[in-house]
C-alpha cells in the first residue's frame, strides 16, 4: 500500500484562485478563464457549495490541491448530451449517485416510489436514475471513449463487493463491475482521490493505479502483486485434522536441533527471536496478504457462502489490520484495498475550512431544496461510528475510528454561520454527525485499537478500553453558545444514550441548555432476541438515560420529552417480541405517528440475514443457527401496525393477530387493553378512555423527524443516521 501523508501538507500541481461556484457550464468556465476541466464531477444531487454535501467537499478539496473542477449536477440521463456539458475532463470524471443511494432515495421500506427528494430544488422527485452510479458512468463512457472513469460515494461504497439487492431481490455484482469504471472509491475518499488525482496528473491511467487504500479495481484472475501471498477463505469452515504448524521462525532448510543443542551433529542452533521481531514480521506479513472470499457466482446461490463472505468483509474493515480481499466475477477478480487510513484532526480542519460558498448554486434562483433548508445552520462536527449497528450501513462506509475536528475550527464555521448565511436568527441547529455524542471518543491505547476485531465497541456493552469522556463536548457546547450573535444551541442528531449514561454532567448539560423540547434516541426494540440481532444494548440503559433525562429537566424547570425510536420487522423479531414492543409503549405513554419498517440496504449485516437467513455475527457453518427473517408483506405491516396500535386503522389486523397469539386479554377498553373490541369502522362508545394512553395519562404525541431509508446507510446531508 502506498504511504499515509497528511493531506494539508500536499503540494498542489499549480495555484488556482478558489472560484464563487464550481462551474456549471461553459459561460462559468470563461469567467474563470478555463478552456478545459482536469476532473468533472457528476453528482445525482443538486450541488450546494457546503461541506455537508460530497461533491462540494470533493470539490473544493481539488480545487485547492490545484486541479480545475467543474460539476454536472443532476444530469438528463436519457442520452449522453448533459454529460458533454463542461467537455472532455483532461484527467477523469468521478461519478456518485449523491449523498444518499439513489435506491433509498426512491423508494419507502414496501418498495413503493417516494414523491419528493430533498436533495433536489422544489424537493422534485425523478431527477435522478435508479442506480445512478452505473447509470451516470456509462454515460460519461458514452460521451467522451476512452475517458477515464472513477466512482464512488455511499451507492459505489456500499456496492464494493457482490451485494444483496432489496428491490430486484437478487445478489448483484460489484458496482465497480455493471458501472465499467476503472476505479471504485470507498468510504470517506479524500486521501485516496487527492492521490489519485496527483498520479493521474502525472500521466497514470486510473486502472492502472493499484496500491491506494480505499479502491477497489478489476484484475485478471488470480493476479497477485510481487511479494504478496493469497489466503483462501471461498468456503466455509468445517471440522478437519489439526496439523502442527511449523515455527515460521526457524531456520527450516536445515535440521531442528534439540533445545540446548551445541550443533556438533551439524544442526543449526535455534534462533531466539525477540516478541518485537515477531510482531513485525506478523504484520508484514499481514500487509501483504490478501483473503479470497466466495465469487459472485457462488455468493448469488448460496445463502450460506454469501453470509461468510458478508462476515469476512466485516471482521476486516479496521484499518489498523484489515488486509485486502478478492472476488471472483465471471473472468474477472474485484480487488479491494484495505480500508482508508481515517483522516487526523488537522486533516479534518483542513477539509472543512476550504472556501466554501455556503449556499446552493446560483442557477436554483430562489427555488427550495429541503436538505440544504435542514442543515444550513447545523455544523458537522465529527465522522464515523463505533456502535456497528447491524442495520445501519453508517460504519462500513465511514468507519468505526473517529474523526473529529478541532474546537477552533468548529467555533470558526459557526461564526461563518452567523455571518454569511442568509436568514440566520441566532439558533444553530446542530454539533454532530452520525451520532451526537462520540466527538474525540476513542480507544485508551492506539495498539489495542489497531488489532481489534470487534464488530461494535459498546455492545454486549461499552468496552473498557473506550474512553467515554464527554468533557471535551461538553466544553465545545460551553464556548460554542458563548459566541456573540448565538442565541440557542440544540442537538439535532441522535444521541448514543448508552454512552451518555456514562457522563451525568454531559446529560446534565445537554438537558438544561440543548433540547428544545424533544430528544431523539433510539432504542429501536425492548426484546433481547431482537436487540442481539441488532447489537443495540439492553432496555435497562435506556431507563437510566430517561431517570437522568427527566432529574434534569426538572431541576432546569422545563417540560421535555424523549422521542424513541423503533424499527419493526427486523431480522430476528417474532410477533411476540413485536406485541411485547407495543405494550412496553403504551404502557409507557408513547404514540409514534410515524415510525420504520426495516429496509434490507447493501452491506449491512442484517441484510444478509434478512437474504441468507443465517446470523453473521457468529461463525458460520452449514449447521449455523437460522434467523427468523419478517419478509411476507402482511407479516411485515402487521409488526408495524403493532407500533401504532392507537391508530384504528390497524385495529382489525391486530385483533385478529392477538386471536390468533392467544392474547384476546389485550382486547378491551381498560388501560391493560391494547386494542378495542370494535372494528376500525366504528365509533368509540361512549366512556371509552383515550386512545393510545397508559396509566391513565394523555401521551404527547409527536411526529418524528424523517429521513429517507432510515435503517440502511447514511441518510442526512452529511451522513447522518439516527443512533
Amino acid at each position: 500500500m502506498s504511504e499515509v501523508t497528511a493531506i494539508q501538507t500536499l503540494r498542489p500541481t499549480r495555484k488556482i484562485r478558489p472560484a464563487p461556484f464550481l462551474p456549471m457550464s461553459r459561460a462559468e468556465m470563461k469567467q474563470l478563464g478555463w478552456q478545459a476541466c482536469d476532473i468533472i464531477l457528476v453528482t445525482g444531487d443538486a450541488y450546494i457549495d457546503h461541506p455537508s454535501f460530497g461533491m462540494a467537499l470533493i470539490g473544493r478539496l481539488l480545487e485547492d490541491q490545484g486541479f480545475k473542477v467543474g460539476i454536472i449536477s443532476q444530469p438528463d440521463w436519457q442520452s449522453a448530451d448533459d454529460f458533454k456539458q463542461l467537455g472532455k475532463p483532461r484527467l477523469f470524471f468521478a461519478v456518485t449517485a449523491g449523498n444518499m443511494d439513489s435506491m433509498v432515495n426512491h423508494y419507502t421500506a414496501d418498495r413503493k416510489p417516494r414523491s419528493d427528494d430533498a436533495y433536489t430544488a422544489g424537493g422534485t422527485a425523478g431527477k435522478r436514475p435508479d442506480r445512478a452510479v452505473a447509470v451516470y458512468a456509462q454515460r460519461c463512457r458514452e460521451a467522451y471513449p476512452g475517458c477515464d472513469v472513477m466512482v464512488g460515494g455511499i451507492e459505489a461504497s456500499l456496492r464494493r463487493i457482490a451485494q444483496y439487492d432489496y428491490w430486484s431481490e437478487k445478489v448483484r455484482q460489484s458496482a465497480l463491475v455493471y458501472s465499467k469504471a476503472d476505479m471504485l472509491l470507498f468510504g470517506n475518499a479524500e486521501r485516496a482521490l487527492i492521490e489519485v488525482a496527483h498520479r493521474a496528473a502525472a500521466g497514470e491511467r486510473l486502472a492502472d493505479i493499484r496500491d491506494v487504500r480505499g479502491t477497489a479495481f478489476l484484475a485478471p484472475l488470480g493476479w497477485l502483486p510481487e511479494g504478496w501471498t493469497e489466503m483462501d477463505s471461498s468456503t466455509v469452515d468445517t471440522p478437519g485434522r489439526i496439523d502442527a504448524h511449523t515455527d515460521p521462525y526457524l531456520d527450516t532448510t536445515q535440521s531442528q536441533a534439540p533445545a540446548g543443542s551445541t550443533g556438533t551433529d551439524g544442526a543449526q542452533p535455534i534462533r531466539i527471536v525477540s516478541r518485537e521481531e515477531r510482531l513485525a514480521a506478523r504484520r508484514e506479513a499481514r500487509a501483504k496478504t490478501v483473503i479470497r472470499i466466495p465469487a459472485f457466482e457462488a455468493v448469488a446461490y448460496d445463502p450460506v457462502l454469501y453470509a461468510h463472505a458478508s462476515r469476512t468483509l466485516h471482521l476486516e474493515s479496521n484499518p489498523g489490520n484489515a488486509r485486502a480481499l478478492v472476488q471472483t466475477h465471471g473472468e474477472r477478480d474485484v480487488w479491494i484495498n484495505p480500508p482508508p487510513v481515517p483522516l487526523s484532526t488537522p486533516e479534518m480542519d483542513y477539509v472543512y475550512d476550504l472556501p466554501y460558498a455556503r449556499n446552493p448554486h446560483p442557477g436554483y434562483g430562489e427555488e427550495r431544496i429541503p436538505a440544504w433548508e435542514m442543515i444550513r445552520f447545523s455544523v458537522n462536527i465529527m465522522r464515523g461510528c463505533f456502535g456497528g449497528c447491524t442495520f445501519c450501513s453508517i460504519t462500513e462506509h465511514e468507519g468505526r475510528i473517529i474523526q473529529s475536528r478541532s474546537e477552533s475550527s468548529i467555533l470558526k464555521e459557526i461564526e461563518e454561520i452567523r455571518d454569511k448565511t442568509e436568514g440566520f436568527t441566532g439558533h444553530i441547529t446542530d454539533l454532530g454527525g452520525p451520532t451526537a455524542n462520540m466527538y474525540r471518543l476513542a480507544c485508551k491505547d492506539p495498539k489495542i485499537e489497531s488489532s481489534c476485531r470487534r464488530l461494535s465497541c459498546v455492545y454486549p456493552d461499552v468496552c473498557e478500553n473506550m474512553d467515554t469522556d464527554h468533557g471535551p463536548l461538553i466544553q465545545l457546547y460551553r464556548k460554542a453558545r458563548a459566541l456573540p450573535g448565538v442565541k440557542r444551541l440544540t442537538i439535532g442528531s441522535g444521541v448514543r444514550y448508552d454512552l451518555a449514561v456514562r457522563s451525568p454532567e454531559y446529560v446534565k448539560e445537554l438537558v438544561t441548555h440543548h433540547v428544545s423540547g424533544y430528544l431523539k434516541i433510539a432504542p429501536e426494540h425492548t426484546e433481547e432476541n431482537t436487540l442481539s440481532k441488532m447489537m443495540k444494548p439492553g432496555i435497562g440503559s435506556y431507563y437510566r438515560f430517561k431517570e437522568l433525562f427527566e432529574r434534569y429537566s426538572r431541576q432546569a424547570g422545563k417540560k421535555q420529552y424523549l422521542i424513541p425510536y423503533f424499527i419493526a420487522a427486523h431480522p430476528g423479531t417474532t410477533d411476540e417480541d413485536m406485541l411485547n414492543l407495543a405494550i412496553w409503549i403504551k404502557k409507557n405513554g408513547f404514540r409514534p405517528d410515524q415510525v420504520q419498517t426495516f429496509t434490507p440496504t447493501p452491506m449491512a449485516l442484517a441484510t444478509t440475514m434478512w437474504h441468507t437467513g443465517r446470523n453473521p455475527l457468529k461463525k458460520l457453518a452449514r449447521s449455523s443457527e437460522k434467523v427468523d427473517t419478517v419478509r411476507d408483506p402482511a407479516r411485515r405491516r402487521l409488526h408495524k401496525a403493532f407500533l401504532r396500535f392507537h391508530d384504528p386503522k390497524n385495529w382489525p389486523a391486530i385483533r385478529q393477530a392477538l386471536e390468533a397469539m392467544g392474547r384476546t386479554d389485550l382486547i378491551g377498553y381498560g388501560d391493560e387493553h391494547l386494542v378495542p373490541p370494535w372494528g376500525a369502522e366504528d365509533k368509540p362508545q361512549r366512556g371509552a378512555p383515550p386512545r393510545g394512553t397508559g396509566k391513565g395519562q394523555q401521551a404527547p404525541r409527536h411526529r418524528a423527524p424523517q429521513a429517507p431509508g432510515r435503517g440502511g446507510p447514511a441518510t442526512g446531508p452529511r451522513g447522518k443516521g439516527k443512533r
